[in-house]
């Protein structure tokens, strides 16, 4: 995945409540789920009345050795896969975050992000706190401690009262409980599971399946879940918010083989290309995908459109994260060195590619460009989603708006720019209606495509809406 020029999600959490394994079985969770977050990972472990922990930089396998999850030991567990939208990526801000409290410890991980941030660790830092990170999973752990007079239930319903984004928190207490939370408006996904009797939680239910864990259903928006030795307990906000879930999950970041909101993800994005065949049919002698952004569009477009799919593109799976920079001369290096083109295939064809998202532009101008140099004859692009014109501020780097390439530009100039001889991008209604989610409209965030955001975080924030509507 090219950094530079895909968006990238904040993180993946995984929990498990009581099993004597659980250090290991949140190792295979948190590989899972490696997907959402590859700058470092880390596991909290319940033990001895108290919590240790394992982080480190890098990927899951890369952290944790067999050594190191046979120290953890066994317990209750949460683990987490990041990739930092706020805060630097360093170690110190390498989830779980460990605080000990009064004799006690807590650990708590963190996907999304809090638009009210800053506001709160200005009144936490003026009323003497002391911060170790510059993450947000910290400022939610220092409103929990000075609640905890009210009780640790009246504690977590506090703390996720006075912080505002997109967020699903998993919590590990030192009595061993696990904790699931979920903002009220569901941006992000977090599942609740059962392996043997025990309950676990994980952002997606690929990890439940690599376990062989059952699907017990979603958390709903704003739930606490509360696993311990009395079993589960749930904790509903007082009133409902509008339901926001991120539709950008069924475009691109959630794997295909989870089922999210209800729906399963692979099946999700062919009828995204079924539907894309529709809106913008066009005469070729192929559909492909640059693996693998697209691929399952691509294989609804052609499904729809009756034009052969064909992987046009090969991709080298044992890319590492970084190699030995070449020669200037050796000019898209970076490119080349990931995905390689089938010649005999592609040259003197009409070619349609299926892409999931245009983001900056600058990697599909170069990979265009390198077909023409094949001899393709001629390359038209379709995209699974309309056009990103407006920044996410809920977790994903979408850059600003003036670094986002359709914010800049018309279609048409977007196509002449990336050398195309057609480009389309499918509707916000038809990539809506082909989720199959009942009143659409209603329950996705899509503030990256029409610039309406659920949750406000300055006095401007709703301009975009009030100029559209």
């Amino acid at each position: 995945m090219n950094y530079n020029n895909h968006p990238r999600e904040s993180c993946g959490l995984f929990g498990i409540y009581h099993h004597p394994e659980a250090a290991k079985l949140t190792y295979f969770g948190l590989y899972a789920l490696q997907h959402r977050g590859q700058e470092s990972a880390g596991i909290s472990v319940f033990r001895d009345n108290g919590i240790v922990s394992h982080k480190g930089m890098g990927l899951v396998s890369d952290v944790f050795s067999m050594n190191h999850l046979e120290q953890l030991g066994g317990g209750s567990a949460i683990g987490h896969v990041r990739y930092s939208t706020t805060g630097s990526s360093i170690l110190s801000n390498a989830q779980p975050f460990v605080v000990y409290h009064k004799k006690k410890s807590y650990a708590v991980a963190l996907n999304g992000n809090l638009v009210n941030a800053h506001t709160l660790k200005n009144e936490l830092e003026s009323a003497g706190s002391i911060f170790q990170t510059t993450m947000d999973t910290e400022i939610f752990l220092h409103l929990f401690v000075k609640s905890l007079p009210h009780g640790f239930e009246g504690a977590l319903t506090a703390a996720v009262s006075r912080i505002k984004g997109a967020f699903s928190y998993v919590m590990l207490t030192g009595k061993g409980e696990v904790i699931g939370i979920k903002d009220p408006h569901g941006f992000r996904p977090l599942c609740l599971g059962r392996l043997n009797g025990n309950y676990v939680l994980a952002s997606e239910t690929c990890a439940l399946d690599l376990l062989q864990a059952e699907f017990v259903r979603e958390l709903d928006p704003g739930e606490i879940v509360i696993i311990g030795e009395d079993g589960i307990k749930s904790i509903m906000p007082p009133k409902p918010e509008r339901r926001a879930f991120c539709i950008f999950e069924f475009i691109y970041f959630a794997r295909p083989d989870s089922t999210i909101y209800g729906k399963n993800v692979y099946l999700t994005r062919k009828a995204h290309g079924r539907r894309l065949a529709q809106e913008a049919p066009v005469d070729a002698d192929l559909v492909m995908p640059f693996p693998d952004s697209g691929t399952y569009a691509a294989l609804g477009y052609s499904e729809a459109s009756g034009i052969p799919f064909e992987t046009g593109m090969i991709r080298n799976h044992y890319v590492g994260r970084t190699f030995i920079q070449p020669t200037q001369s050796m000019r898209d290096f970076g490119v080349r060195i990931k995905l390689n083109p089938i010649r005999e295939l592609l040259k003197g064809k009409d070619i349609i590619i299926i892409e999931d998202s245009i983001i900056r532009g600058t990697t599909a101008k170069t990979r265009v460009k390198t077909l023409r140099e094949l001899g393709v004859n001629r390359v038209h692009m379709r995209v699974a989603g309309p056009p990103h014109r407006f920044p996410c501020h809920y977790g994903i780097d979408f850059p600003t708006t003036e670094e986002l390439i359709a914010s800049q530009m018309s279609v048409q100039e977007l196509s002449d720019y990336l050398g195309l001889d057609s480009l389309h991008y499918l509707s916000l209604p038809g990539l809506l209606e082909s989720t199959g989610i009942e009143d659409p409209e209603d329950n996705f965030c899509k503030a990256c495509f029409d610039g309406c955001y659920p949750v406000e975080f300055d006095e401007n924030l709703s301009k975009y809406c009030l100029e559209s509507n």
